[in-house]
């Protein structure tokens, strides 16, 4: 890694923000030793906003879900920063923003963790996100049931 690279990465470590996809394996290890928490969030089947909010949910083992709003987002990251000693990295693997649903509200989303960074900074904590674009799911095909537990 880069002088350039490694010192905004270690920016990233005091301040937060967004994490770009091609640092994210090299900055599990500097995660770890900053104890900072590596949450994952599997949004491979998120087709919309709700479902992508369930992956959050379960990513950071928040104990209730809270519906579809992006305030409740906020607070369950909120509340999630305020639980660890310095901060987590959350990362939106396999994020299919080129499904018109996340499409629409990709911008918004971005807003929100934008937003979670600044009061975790206030906080004196960290939070780090890093979104992997997965693009457009497949189209359905007629007649042909997707039964997701069977996978």
């Amino acid at each position: 890694m880069s002088k350039q690279a490694d010192r905004q990465l270690r920016d990233l470590l005091k301040k937060g923000g967004e994490l770009s996809h091609q640092h994210a394996q090299e900055f599990v290890a500097m995660a770890q030793t900053g104890e900072l928490v590596w949450c994952e969030a599997d949004c491979s089947r998120a087709r919309n906003r709700s479902a992508l909010f369930r992956a959050v949910v379960k990513a950071v083992d928040y104990p209730q879900f809270f519906g579809g709003s992006f305030e409740g987002l906020y607070d369950c990251l909120t509340d999630t920063i305020e639980d660890q000693k310095v901060g987590i990295v959350l990362v939106f693997k396999d994020l299919h923003s080129a499904d018109p649903d996340i499409e629409r509200d990709l911008a918004e989303l971005q807003q929100v963790l934008g937003d979670v960074v600044g009061t975790a900074s206030d906080s004196g904590r960290v939070f780090i996100y890093c979104i992997e674009h997965g693009g457009k799911h497949p189209d359905d095909v007629p007649g042909v049931v997707h039964n997701w537990s069977e996978e």
